[in-house]
């Protein structure tokens, strides 16, 4: 395993999976723009390692994944171009891990509230403990999503719901956030990393030129009509039938054994 710090995280990367911990426990591992930064290292570096599959992010400590923006530094803000700037710096940060080519888990541990929302929903799976706590709560200080949220939570939930989330500012828990779709696993606090882990190795062991394809054919099909998805969902389809991680698949289906993909 080799560990990477940065300033308000770390990076452990083991074999072909990678793990950011945010950690700031004292401030409820709220997004500072230095934990911005740092981030956006992160997410680049494990973008950038061919040899990566997976990647998992969750926070520090027992309390939260993160609280939310830093509100200190949130109160200085002031004039248009200012508050433009720093959502755009957000939704950079996190359009870098939703368009991964390898897919990001999101392992929340606590409290996900506005930016720490965002930060999960722009993961492409999102698991959580049964102490999870999600919310938008934005409103309450006389502002809305600026990281994505208003855009990623109505894909996810629905219209309906994520005004009632959005609009209300509301907490919802573990059990209301899986029945909605905004988590895909809920787990006892002790197995969550487990999980999350499992889920990784268990993409690792996939073939990651189809890995990447799904990613695409998923994250891009939302965004258009459904006969542009359909179009290219074939198209990614038959470019994967030209790979010899294809043939391999295929082969070892067939002779009854364990497939070695090697991404070609």
């Amino acid at each position: 395993m080799t560990e990477t710090s940065f300033q308000t995280l770390t990076l452990n990367i083991a074999g072909q999976t990678a793990e950011i911990t945010i950690n700031r426990p004292e401030k409820l591992n709220a997004l500072s723009g230095q934990v911005l930064e740092d981030l956006r290292q992160a997410v680049s570096q494990i973008r950038e390692n061919a040899n990566l599959r997976a990647a998992i992010i969750t926070g520090s400590g027992e309390k939260a994944f993160v609280a939310g923006a830093d509100i200190a530094e949130l109160s200085r803000l002031s004039g248009h171009e200012e508050g433009t700037a720093f959502a755009g710096n957000g939704q950079d940060v996190f359009n870098l891990i939703e368009s991964s080519p390898r897919p990001f888990i999101a392992a929340v541990n606590g409290f996900a509230l506005g930016g720490g929302c965002e930060l999960a929903l722009a993961c492409h799976i999102r698991v959580c403990s049964e102490n999870a706590r999600f919310g938008q709560p934005e409103v309450n200080l006389g502002i809305i999503p600026g990281y994505g949220g208003t855009q990623r939570l109505t894909r996810v939930v629905g219209r309906s719901y994520a005004a009632d989330l959005i609009l209300t500012g509301r907490m919802i828990g573990a059990q209301e956030a899986l029945a909605q779709g905004l988590v895909s696993r809920v787990l006892p606090p002790a197995e969550l990393m487990a999980a999350a882990r499992e889920i990784a190795t268990a993409i690792a062991g996939k073939a990651p030129l189809a890995i990447t394809s799904a990613i695409e054919a998923i994250t891009m099909g939302i965004e258009e009509p459904i006969e542009s998805g359909l179009d290219r969902e074939a198209q990614l389809f038959g470019r994967l039938v030209t790979t010899s991680d294809f043939r391999e698949g295929t082969g070892a289906f067939l002779e009854k054994r364990q497939a070695k993909f090697a991404g070609e």
